[in-house]
């Protein structure tokens, strides 16, 4: 039976043009990335996320002013079913809360027309409400991000009449 030769460190670490056991690679640098090759990287990361950031940033401001949209003619539709029951729209003193709780001079009412609260946008403000309305039978509308009148882009007003 042959013996297999036995490679002591030594010659294991020759062998890969290094000293064994050092951490040295053939070409005698160190193993790992240097602080040069790590701020390129980083650079190049930095660079990736100017270009892409602000796209993914205006999608999300889209997304909010979409959200205001729907829930504008969710609530349009619950003040359609308000008007079936009780013959008119709520006043703009009554508002949208009467969709909720019953006001006092609405005979016929057979709410609630919402399965929660009246939502608030999502800029976390109150809808407004005006009937009738300046732009329609009765309007809903939100001011947007900034919550004054006017403006554009996020800042601009939504409504049910756009």
């Amino acid at each position: 039976m042959k013996r297999k030769p036995e490679i002591n460190s030594v010659d294991a670490g020759n062998a890969l043009g290094g000293k064994a056991g050092s951490g040295y690679s053939r070409f005698g640098r160190q193993r790992g990335f240097t602080l040069m090759e790590l701020l390129v990287v980083l650079a190049i990361l930095g660079l990736l996320m100017s270009l892409v950031g602000p796209r993914v940033l205006n999608s999300l401001g889209g997304a909010k002013t979409k959200t205001t949209g729907i829930q504008i003619r969710d609530l349009e539709q619950s003040l359609e079913m308000y008007k079936l029951d009780v013959g008119r729209f709520p006043s703009t003193e009554e508002g949208l809360a009467a969709l909720v709780t019953k006001p006092g001079s609405a005979a016929g009412w057979n709410g609630p027309y919402l399965k929660s609260d009246v939502p608030v946008d999502p800029w976390n403000r109150e809808y407004h409400y005006k009937y009738p309305g300046e732009h329609g039978e009765l309007d809903i509308f939100s001011y947007g991000q900034d919550g004054q009148a006017g403006g554009e882009g996020e800042d601009a007003d939504v409504g049910n009449w756009k």
